[in-house]
């Protein structure tokens, strides 16, 4: 069994910056997403779908439908942000069912930068559907004093966002290979479907989070009494 570290193994560097062996598994998993991605969509049609197409269609419009119920709202401007790290992240949480590979999500690097993603695209939608003025006031509520603290909540939660996915990923891996290590090979299916399940499911609360987090982004000030707009609503 290959010994386990917390941090990812450089590989090489270029100049000061060092490329781990979870950066170059991630560029992996982005390039295999897009080539993916154009083997699909290559021969789309309205008339005549192929199963590929009807499969992709089905996927998307599930995101789409999940987005809509959370938000209330025209689901299609998230639906690349959310659907992404939907995909992204379930096909990183995999990787390590591949021999001799390991999830780029269970390096703090890794999930930090995602978090970042998340971090930014919340106050991204705010200040585009309120205006920069008004999304930052709501920081000042109920009383201007309490503003560090909003802030300082909007911060840690991004960084429990972080942790919460690099160690869940890291523990689920030490946990197989325990128990790959107790059991030996006499159960390995079970213990792959335990894997499976928790890697997607660790994908789907990182993306799911991100879109609660947008949601209040959107709704907060309308909730204190501001009013948006339909056209506003569906991204219009």
């Amino acid at each position: 069994m290959d010994k386990i570290n917390i941090f990812s193994k450089v590989i090489f560097r270029i100049g000061p910056v060092h490329i781990t062996e979870a950066i170059l598994t991630s560029w992996a998993v982005m390039a295999f997403i897009s080539i993916l991605s154009m083997l699909l969509t290559r021969r789309l049609s309205l008339w005549k779908p192929g199963k590929a197409q009807i499969v992709v269609e089905s996927i998307v419009e599930a995101i789409a439908d999940t987005i809509e119920k959370t938000l209330n709202a025209n689901p299609w401007p998230y639906v690349p942000l959310i659907g992404g790290l939907w995909i992204y992240i379930g096909f990183m949480n995999l990787v390590n069912l591949l021999p001799g590979l390991h999830n780029p999500t269970r390096d703090l690097a890794t999930t930090t930068a995602l978090a970042f993603v998340s971090f930014m695209s919340v106050h991204y939608y705010g200040i585009k559907h309120h205006g920069a003025v008004q999304y930052l006031k709501h920081y000042l509520e109920p009383v201007f004093i309490l503003a560090p603290f909003n802030l300082f909540g909007e911060i840690s939660r991004t960084v429990a966002m972080a942790v919460r996915l690099f160690g869940n990923m890291l523990s689920w891996e030490m946990m197989v290979a325990i128990l790959l290590v107790l059991a030996g090979f006499l159960v390995p299916v079970p213990i792959i479907i335990l894997s499976l399940v928790g890697d997607l499911i660790q994908a789907y609360l990182f993306g799911a989070l991100t879109l609660v987090f947008i949601a209040g982004s959107i709704q907060t000030i309308e909730q204190k009494g501001f009013v948006i707009t339909e056209t506003e609503q569906t991204g219009g």
